[in-house]
């Protein structure tokens, strides 16, 4: 039995994580359905999992960008530029998708009082002003509260001020990156665990009995994402690459798609970017800073949401749209879904900003933000999953697009 355990383990090592997340995946559905209430025991497991990824998220963000743009060399390439048009690109081109898809599908909600108690933006100065106060936000306060745009901005200044120290230091601070790194690849080691008791604990105890009065509305979001996900983001990619996409989108979402879905967090997948952005072989100094940036901005799922959900209303209340306002609320959904937070259930605060639109009041726009959320079981796991592997995807684009042009 002893010499067995060994070859056991031996052998769940050299399965690819990917697998096992699958494995774990199916153990969760299979003891949702066999075993409801042995499932429900196992939401521990899950939050142990997403706290841990959570914890050390913020943490990686600032050592690591830190470290970077301290060690970085003078004149050597980095590709954030083009990453960041990639970004706004792809947010954009999500939200005019979502807008054709809900024109030519539209949806009907059934509006009623709830009493929903969420602050919302009141309109897009503050969503602005929220952004640069984010910006200006005090490190330790920035670390506490997981604000990753603080903490780039922390990160940023203390890189370049430690860029002029010593040797010594700057290699200390490299060390320091080293072992953080450490500490978030022990923590995806236990992602199958964390997955299996996520599934199984939300199976037992919501399922998707809620879901069948949004099927709707839910195939309208899934099919936008799914979209974006295979068809807008490989043309994007193709273009930038010149070159088939797919193996490239499928590896993206298979590494980083599957654990998003299931986490929830932009955040919280961010060490899981990193570490898939190793194995591609992307440059250091790029990654470290465009992965936990994409995690802000990058928000091509949250603009679908938000767009979806907002036009549903406009229909519902019977509100014409013109082409002039649709391109409007494109804009607004992207800027919007920059400003989002990469928490679970971020975008569904926005709507109410996009609804002011169309002079919808707020007391409806927030019986809407009520429907995001009964069905955020789907919409935010997709919304997750399509964010956070197109971080990885866009930054892969522009870092081998720019190797094309400038071969070693």
């Amino acid at each position: 039995m002893s010499a067995a355990s060994p070859a056991l383990l031996h052998r769940l090592k050299r399965i690819s994580l990917v697998t096992q997340i699958i494995i774990g995946l199916i153990a969760g559905i299979a003891l949702a359905l066999l075993a409801p209430e042995v499932a429900k025991s196992t939401t521990l497991i899950g939050k142990l999992f997403v706290t841990a990824l959570k914890a050390v998220a913020p943490i990686l963000v600032f050592v690591l960008v830190m470290a970077s743009i301290a060690n970085h060399k003078v004149g050597q390439e980095t590709h954030i530029r083009p990453i960041l048009y990639l970004y706004l690109l792809g947010t954009f081109a999500a939200a005019v998708v979502a807008v054709v898809v809900s024109t030519m599908f539209p949806s009907n909600l059934v509006l009623t009082t709830h009493d929903v108690a969420i602050s919302a933006p009141g309109g897009i100065g503050e969503v602005l002003q929220s952004l640069l106060l984010s910006v200006v936000d005090n490190p330790v306060s920035a670390l506490m509260n997981a604000n990753f745009i603080g903490i780039l901005a922390w990160a940023i200044g203390m890189g370049v001020a430690i860029r002029h120290a010593g040797d010594t230091t700057r290699e200390v601070l490299g060390d320091l990156s080293n072992g953080v790194t450490l500490i978030v690849r022990m923590v995806i080691c236990f992602a199958p665990l964390g997955i299996f008791g996520l599934v199984a604990s939300t199976l037992a105890t919501s399922g998707f009995g809620a879901l069948i009065g949004y099927v709707h509305l839910l195939a309208v979001l899934l099919g936008c994402m799914l979209f974006v996900a295979l068809v807008m983001n490989p043309i994007i990619v193709f273009w930038k690459l010149r070159r088939n996409p797919y193996p490239l989108v499928w590896t993206c979402l298979r590494e980083s798609g599957i654990t998003a879905f299931f986490t929830r967090s932009s955040a919280a997948n961010i060490p899981v970017n990193l570490e898939l952005s190793k194995r591609l072989g992307l440059h250091e100094d790029t990654y470290s800073v465009s992965i936990p940036l994409g995690a802000t901005i990058n928000m091509a799922g949250a603009a679908i949401t938000i767009t979806v959900l907002t036009l549903a209303a406009v229909h519902t209340l019977g509100i014409a749209v013109d082409i002039p306002t649709a391109i409007l609320l494109s804009v607004v959904a992207a800027i919007c879904a920059c400003g989002a937070s990469g928490v679970a259930g971020g975008s569904l605060l926005l709507i109410p900003l996009a609804c002011s639109l169309f002079g919808i009041p707020s007391e409806i726009a927030m019986q809407v933000v009520a429907v995001g959320f009964i069905i955020g079981v789907l919409q935010d796991s997709a919304e997750t999953a399509l964010n956070s592997s197109t971080d990885v995807l866009f930054t892969a684009a522009a870092c081998l697009g720019e190797e094309q042009k400038n071969p070693a």
